[in-house]
């Protein structure tokens, strides 16, 4: 007989004495339970979203827990654990999201825009403060894949992401680098390219261009020659992201060669020097067990001369920091018979081959970022056993190469008032690349030691000229107050019948137009603003229109 419970209390008595819960009061447990269970779901979902899981806004809570110590690795499974192979879009998405997740006050998982085949375009913020701008800390990135059969680069993009995130604890350079920089990382800008590309190709197109058979390497504003290339979506992402975000110093990650380039990518003009050339040509044709000689290459290295940026100096630097930190690539030996040998391991872009369209050109004359191309091995997608030793030969130089956005001149423009100056025209007096400053009046130039005149104008102020110097060991701050302007005398009223015309410009001619649009003469003056580039192909697409809402709430956290 079963007996039936008239109390918690007396409930209780009869399970302790039965065994068993009295009938009444099962329901009642069973739905209390199934709360707890509830709420509990809830609350991992919660955590969850603010480890990284979802590249959203994070909850208005989530700086006030900031601590950078705190990182979870029983959140890496065997599953998205980081081995030296490649990973197709799948594995990398789930590592990327697996890091987020385990380093979630290091990193932060966000994507620019897909691709043709609706791959997203995956950017991992490695920093002490991934989801917040820290006033007069710069940005840098990282770009590899770009074509899609060149894939060392986009593995070893993966691997300094895991090296950065388990290291911040334990050595100091890579602390110091996280606390003072943000760093953005996309492993992949073609990834559509890279899944049809064939590990162990080392030669070959397969793989190279985009879902629709545009190289993404030509897709960009040309600063010599016009480029009447379709836009493309993953270049077209780029070039959105990099006008929301003032990056500083860049590297895109290429392979086929083994050698750092920097601008200009292009020239005006080539020449052909032809007794080399066939000179050349005798000396490797094949006799005595050569390979057979790459005309291609060889071609190209009589087809093309120099072409110097004002800011030659740092990019020699700058390439020469990553050759020499690089295992071997500072030996400078050509990958094969035929090949150019490239001194320190570095070339001018257009002295190597000349391109038209490429990204670091548009880089540096659009948006005042220092961006050089590295070529990581001789292979385009050498065999995956062969990746611990490009890892081993490019992780400093990877590390260090990060390092250099802290040289050169930072610091605020500001009116009388101390407000920021946004949007300030920046040069360096002698070197016409200009730059602009953040809606917070910051700006940086990387720059080697010596002598300048910091030269900025902004629209209704006067403009101001400052003298400084750099030297080697800590970038030089100087800030700029800019005041208002006053009218010249010839404006004011002198009297109340006096009327004052203004004289009109002389109207360019059609020709001065589309010259102006597709060549400008000086970025960074007045009246020749940053972070649009001229757009041939009559605004910017409609894959972009249906996702600027979207890719505007993201900017607000990452820039």
């Amino acid at each position: 007989m079963i007996k039936l419970c008239a109390s918690p209390a007396a409930a209780a008595a009869a399970a302790m004495e039965t065994g068993r819960w009295c009938p009444k009061m099962k329901p009642a447990m069973w739905y209390l339970m199934m709360i707890v269970v509830g709420f509990f779901y809830v609350y991992l979902t919660a955590i969850q979203y603010i480890r990284g899981q979802t590249a959203h806004d994070p909850p208005a809570n989530y700086l006030t827990q900031y601590d950078p110590q705190y990182f979870d690795e029983t959140l890496i499974s065997p599953s998205n654990a980081l081995n030296f192979d490649y990973h197709n879009y799948t594995t990398m998405t789930d590592f990327l999201r697996a890091m987020s997740a385990t380093y979630p006050n290091l990193t932060a998982l966000y994507s620019i825009g897909k691709s043709v085949q609706g791959r997203e375009l995956w950017v991992m913020v490695v920093s002490s403060s991934p989801y917040q701008h820290i006033v007069g800390q710069p940005n840098v990135k990282f770009v590899a894949n770009m074509h899609g059969n060149e894939a060392v680069g986009r593995e070893m993009l993966l691997h300094l992401i895991e090296y950065l995130t388990k290291n911040y604890h334990t050595d100091d350079y890579v602390r110091w680098l996280l606390d003072n920089t943000r760093i953005h990382i996309m492993p992949s800008m073609n990834p559509d390219g890279f899944e049809v590309a064939r590990e162990g190709m080392c030669q070959g197109g397969q793989g190279r261009y985009n879902a629709r058979g545009f190289d993404l390497n030509r897709n960009f504003p040309d600063y010599f020659k016009q480029n009447n290339k379709k836009n493309q979506p993953e270049a077209e992402a780029v070039k959105q992201w990099i006008s929301k975000i003032q990056f500083v110093l860049s590297a895109n990650l290429h392979g086929g060669a083994l050698v750092a380039s920097y601008p200009f990518d292009n020239s005006p003009n080539t020449t052909m020097d032809w007794p080399r050339l066939l000179r050349v040509l005798n000396e490797t044709r094949g006799k005595d067990g050569r390979e057979e000689v790459d005309f291609k290459s060889v071609f190209q290295q009589f087809t093309s001369t120099p072409s110097l940026t004002p800011d030659e100096d740092v990019f020699k630097h700058l390439a020469s920091v990553y050759s020499f930190n690089h295992g071997t690539m500072h030996l400078g030996l050509p990958c094969k018979a035929g090949a150019p040998a490239f001194t320190n391991g570095t070339t001018n872009g257009a002295a190597w081959y000349p391109l038209t369209g490429g990204m670091q050109d548009y880089n540096y004359v659009w948006h005042g970022c220092m961006d050089i191309t590295i070529e990581l091995s001789c292979c385009k997608y050498p065999m995956a056993r062969q990746l611990t030793k490009f890892w081993q030969d490019n992780k400093k130089a990877l590390v260090r190469y990060l390092g250099e956005v802290h040289r050169g001149v930072r610091g605020f423009v500001t009116d009388e008032a101390g407000r920021p100056v946004e949007g300030a025209s920046l040069k360096i007096m002698g070197r016409d690349v200009g730059f602009q400053t953040t809606k917070y009046g910051e700006y940086w130039r990387v720059l080697l030691p010596g002598l300048y005149s910091l030269e900025v104008y902004a629209s209704g102020y006067d403009p101001a000229v400052e003298e400084f110097i750099v030297e080697e060991s800590n970038p030089t701050l100087l800030n700029v107050t800019l005041y208002r302007a006053s009218p010249p005398p010839d404006v004011l009223p002198s009297g109340p019948n006096l009327h004052h015309v203004e004289p009109q410009p002389p109207v360019p001619s059609a020709a001065d137009r589309v010259s102006h649009q597709r060549r400008p003469v000086f970025i960074g003056g007045p009246e020749q603003p940053q972070g649009a580039a001229p757009n041939t192909q009559g605004g910017i697409s409609g894959f972009f229109s249906s996702i600027s809402d979207q890719l505007s709430s993201v900017f607000k956290i990452f820039g």
